[in-house]
């Protein structure tokens, strides 16, 4: 089937971006450089109060760590993306977006960054979506181990240079991502995300 790519982004290191999908698009998120994490969330296009929930997501799939073949669900538990394609094949979706309150308690900057949280929030603010409503993130490439006694250790991304996932949106969607901004994430490399929205021929007729 042939498909035509109707949104192509770079997303700039510490900073977000996003896109409306329609059922069915597919959404290719592509870490050029490696090793840079992409925090994804997601909206109904139809309905703001239905979101992409982490809980339902791991809940259905039972297990933590969502691969090619998985289904991301809503706080509704609607399908919202399939993973049709990972080349990756390790990302994180128990952490919280990293905010400028973060920033300050774990790292100690006095100013603090916006963080991915305030830049999802500022992606999302013209569809009305503030920052008390991110919700926790499928963090893309994101790294994330825990030990017998439940610890958590946030190691370098396994992905490499042109590393991607990709997704099909199951219903009508607003989707927020970032380059993501905590060090500790990226191996204290701060790169960018590149995105892109492939739609088929057969939706755009």
């Amino acid at each position: 089937m042939s498909v035509r790519i109707v949104a192509q982004t770079r997303i700039a290191p510490c900073t977000g971006a996003a896109v409306e999908l329609q059922a069915g698009d597919e959404l290719v998120v592509i870490d050029p450089m490696g090793q840079q994490v992409s925090d994804l969330t997601a909206f109904a296009r139809d309905d703001t109060g239905e979101y992409l929930s982490s809980g339902r997501s791991i809940d259905y799939a039972a297990k933590l760590w969502l691969t090619t073949g998985d289904t991301l669900y809503s706080n509704r538990s609607t399908p919202m993306f399939t993973i049709l394609e990972d080349t990756c094949g390790r990302h994180d979706f128990t952490l919280t977006p990293c905010s400028k309150k973060m920033f300050e308690i774990l790292y100690g900057e006095a100013e603090g960054r916006p963080g991915c949280e305030g830049n999802l929030a500022a992606a999302l603010a013209p569809y009305g979506i503030g920052i008390d409503r991110i919700p926790v993130a499928f963090n893309i490439f994101m790294h994330v181990a825990f030990d017998a006694e439940g610890r958590v250790a946030v190691l370098p991304p396994l992905s490499r240079a042109g590393d991607h996932v990709r997704l099909r949106a199951e219903m009508p969607l607003i989707v927020a991502m970032t380059a993501c901004s905590a060090g500790q994430s990226n191996n204290f490399s701060y790169k960018p995300i590149d995105f892109r929205v492939e739609r088929s021929a057969k939706a755009m007729a």
